[in-house]
């Protein structure tokens, strides 16, 4: 019976340098393989150029390098791309290419459907089917680098955890990868250019601020009144608003970095100067910033945009309390690469 091969890129460092080692060869070796996989972002050991034939087929006979593939790739009339990721079990995930005059954006996904059960979010509707490699995080990166560069002729500059799962339901993966994309033994990306964004689990915000992380933390509120929020994101009845508040208070406490709400008003869900009051008291605690969203339906009616009166009362009361706001427009609703519409449709 043949073994199964391990992926390398399982392995740290230190392990590769160790199997070297136990091979007979030299440490540095492992040095060599680790800088093609994770700075040269290499997908096939015979690419390693520098390192021997016999030791390029010894590597393939004992590993492999699960590297994802863009099935699909689909461009919006404004420039945005969506790819349709295959992952090595065949399972899909979907990651989008946002191009700005001064920037491109990769928005990644960290789980195969979602942990939680947002009802206006059509990720959500998919089953968690399982948590996403470090690996397959990184490679979604690598993918929308080349695509930039292809196409806008630029580096990739910014990176949000905002596609398909909750990154803080596969907090340990999403931080390997952070370390791998930021590493300069790595892509040397700035973590203060990557946004995780969270539906919000307060124990896991804590740790984030006690793991003294460099990235920027997004929360997705969307209601600053528990019975609304539980009404459409459920499992706020099990992480409410004042765990969600106190978790968020630790973080800026320890990291003393203003926190940014991505926030949807719906007509007759949270359109009302009650939810804007309630939203408002809500950040006070620390500096911070919303994000008003523009709403991308996904077929059922249930969820409509508000109209732009109750957006203009939202800026207008935030603004008058000292809190930044802008309203941002959704890009790729042509081809469902907008924020919440990641569903594999492809």
């Amino acid at each position: 019976m043949e073994t199964k091969k391990k992926d390398i890129r399982a392995l740290t460092k230190d392990q590769l340098r160790d199997f070297f080692v136990k091979q007979g060869d030299k440490a540095f070796r492992g040095n060599q393989v680790y800088e093609w996989l994770w700075q040269k972002s290499a997908h096939n050991f015979e690419d390693m150029t520098n390192i021997s034939l016999k030791t390029r087929e010894m590597l393939q006979d004992n590993f492999v390098i699960n590297h994802i593939k863009v099935d699909q790739m689909q461009r919006s009339s404004d420039g945005t791309i969506k790819n349709a990721v295959r992952l090595h079990d065949d399972l899909i995930v979907e990651s989008v290419l946002i191009p700005t005059p001064s920037r491109t954006t990769a928005c990644v996904s960290s789980q195969v459907g979602c942990s939680l059960d947002c009802k206006f979010c059509a990720t959500a509707r998919l089953k968690r089917m399982r948590n996403l490699n470090p690996d397959e995080i990184y490679d979604q990166v690598v993918a929308i680098d080349n695509e930039s560069r292809l196409y806008f002729n630029r580096p990739l500059s910014n990176i949000v955890f905002m596609g398909m799962g909750e990154p803080l339901m596969n907090y340990n993966n999403v931080l390997k990868a952070i370390d791998k994309i930021t590493s300069p033994e790595g892509l040397g990306m700035s973590p203060k250019r990557i946004v995780v964004s969270t539906s919000g689990v307060p124990k896991m915000i804590k740790k984030m601020a006690d793991d003294e992380v460099k990235f920027k933390l997004a929360v997705s509120l969307h209601s600053a009144i528990d019975e609304v929020r539980t009404s459409i994101m459920p499992f706020n009845a099990t992480f409410p608003l004042h765990d969600l508040r106190e978790a968020l208070q630790y973080w800026y406490s320890k990291t003393k970095n203003r926190i940014t709400y991505e926030y949807v008003v719906w007509d007759g869900i949270n359109d009302k100067r009650k939810d804007v009051d309630a939203l408002v008291d809500f950040c006070k605690f620390a500096p911070s910033k919303v994000n008003l969203i523009e709403y991308n339906p996904i077929d059922d009616g249930e969820f409509q945009q508000a109209d732009s009166k109750a957006i203009d009362m939202y800026v207008k009361v935030l603004e008058s309390n000292n809190i930044t706001v802008t309203v941002r427009r959704s890009r790729g609703k042509d081809i469902d690469a907008a924020c919440g519409q990641l569903a594999n449709k492809t």
